[in-house]
């Protein structure tokens, strides 16, 4: 996908530009393309961008550490907002303070929307904070009744020892 320059979305019908999505994302690895649909809206001093799209990857369960794969759905939209001073600020981020009006997406309005950009991020919001093969996924089996019969050579004179105790 190509990245949309935002001043021509005002010449387009109706202000809006519909994307048809279906391939891999080069930053997210996945087992299917990504498919579905982006559409771009351009609402005065915002942009008004939905999306629907979705794909399988494979995750590691945390409990049992077994590969699984996982179908990731997107269904969003987001309001990017177009501030001229979005560029002219010397001060690099870190040194910034941010008020709670500075957490909000924003664009220069005359600069580019990369819309793969854009749903990748939303696609790694959507990955599982908790990822569980299963609900009811016990973890790592062990069996201990195994494991106790078997003696470390290294420890076999501590065993005897603890025998004569």
């Amino acid at each position: 996908m190509e990245a949309i320059y935002i001043p021509q979305l005002i010449k387009a019908p109706e202000k809006t530009e519909a994307i048809q999505v279906q391939e891999f994302l080069s930053d997210l690895e996945t087992l299917t393309p990504v498919r579905g649909r982006i559409k771009v809206k351009h609402c005065g001093n915002y942009l008004e961008v939905s999306a629907t799209a979705e794909t399988i990857i494979t995750l590691t369960c945390h409990r049992c550490l077994q590969q699984y794969n996982h179908r990731l759905v997107v269904d969003t939209s987001e309001i990017i907002w177009l501030d001229e001073t979005v560029e002219q600020t010397d001060t690099p981020l870190v040194e910034r303070e941010l008020a709670m009006e500075d957490l909000v997406e924003t664009l220069p309005p005359r600069g580019f929307f990369d819309p793969t950009q854009w749903l990748y991020e939303q696609l790694c919001l959507e990955i599982p904070q908790r990822q569980l093969c299963d609900p009811t996924c016990l973890g790592i089996q062990t069996d201990n009744n195994a494991s106790a019969g078997l003696i470390d050579k290294r420890w076999a004179s501590l065993q005897s020892l603890k025998k004569d105790l």
